[in-house]
């Protein structure tokens, strides 16, 4: 199938001056790794680097999306240019996402300075396409002040989203076990806000204190040390809601005077760097076994005459 030809300068500039369709083209040659690719980010390189970008996750049902639509009222009550990625699971049929937090985000749909994408996980571990950072890339430039990153929350994917965001929120609710999930995860570790959410039900001061009780026990005493705190919201009816958008503000306010926001951005980018660098090298060994080269270094591991080592560093130099 013939790749259809890009103007790049002229979608930037689009994008850069807010054209929702120019915008939703880029992420789709992001998505769809186009070969313009290169060519996009690197006109895209020099406006980026702006947008505070918050991450939020947490276990299916806990209202992500109801909170993140909160928050991106008060945002454009602040008349904030908001983007919102909802990463979604890829639909088993499709391979897209299966765009239901879009439902939820029905106030800002029609709202010009808030531009919501619904992205695939495509089955990537940490619910994160691999994609997602370039993404991030295009809603920076395209003058998107704040952008809100929901996740999947399946298992452990709640990790990786701390490698991807400024600030991360960590929604829990009560009678889910979260508490208990939340340290068998290791998602205390992550989380620079912790949201009870669904506060009006049985059992939420319980989750409050258990989750305070495990983050002090891995308190440390350095005095200029950020302290996740732990909030209460009802997100449904705006309940708690502005004193979650404090804290991200007071989380902000802090890594800008600590130096904290520059060391998470270079980390992002060594990040995004090293997952590139692993795409295009799989990309390569899939040409290798095209070619039926790895399928014969395999078949010597299996008949003994080489080890996985061995294959692995033949593997190597021909990609070198």
């Amino acid at each position: 199938m013939a790749v259809r030809s890009v103007d790049v300068p002229a979608l930037v500039d689009a994008a850069r001056a807010g054209a929702p369709r120019a915008v939703a083209r880029l992420i789709s040659l992001v998505e769809d790794a186009h070969p313009a690719l290169r060519e996009v980010m690197a006109a895209l390189a020099p406006h980026t680097g702006h947008a505070h970008i918050i991450g939020i996750t947490g276990s299916p049902g806990v209202g992500k999306s109801t909170l993140t639509n909160a928050l991106v009222g008060i945002l454009r009550a602040r008349g904030k240019r908001v983007g919102i990625l909802a990463v979604d699971p890829s639909s088993p049929f499709s391979g897209g996402a299966l765009l239901g937090d879009r439902i939820r985000m029905q106030d800002h749909a029609l709202d010009p300075d808030v531009y919501i994408r619904s992205m695939a996980s495509r089955g990537h571990l940490g619910g994160l396409s691999w994609t997602t950072p370039q993404a991030l890339r295009v809603l920076d430039a395209a003058g998107c002040e704040v952008v809100l990153v929901e996740t999947v929350g399946v298992g452990q994917s709640e990790v990786e989203v701390a490698g991807l965001a400024d600030t991360t929120l960590v929604l829990l609710a009560p009678g889910m076990g979260d508490g208990i999930q939340a340290a068998k995860a290791g998602i205390l570790e992550i989380g620079d806000i912790f949201v009870v959410n669904k506060a009006d039900r049985d059992g939420a001061d319980a989750t409050v204190r258990d989750i305070r009780h495990m983050i002090s026990l891995g308190d440390r005493s350095e005095p200029n040390l950020w302290r996740s705190p732990v909030l209460k919201t009802v997100a449904a009816r705006d309940d708690g809601v502005a004193e979650v958008m404090a804290a991200i503000d007071d989380h902000y306010a802090w890594m800008e005077a600590s130096g904290t926001l520059r060391d998470r951005r270079v980390r992002r980018a060594v990040d995004e760097i090293e997952a590139i660098a692993i795409q295009a090298l799989r990309i390569r060994i899939g040409d290798l076994r095209q070619g039926n080269r790895v399928d014969e270094l395999a078949a010597q591991v299996v008949d003994g005459s080489s080890d996985p080592y061995a294959a692995a560093d033949q593997v190597v130099e021909a990609l070198t």
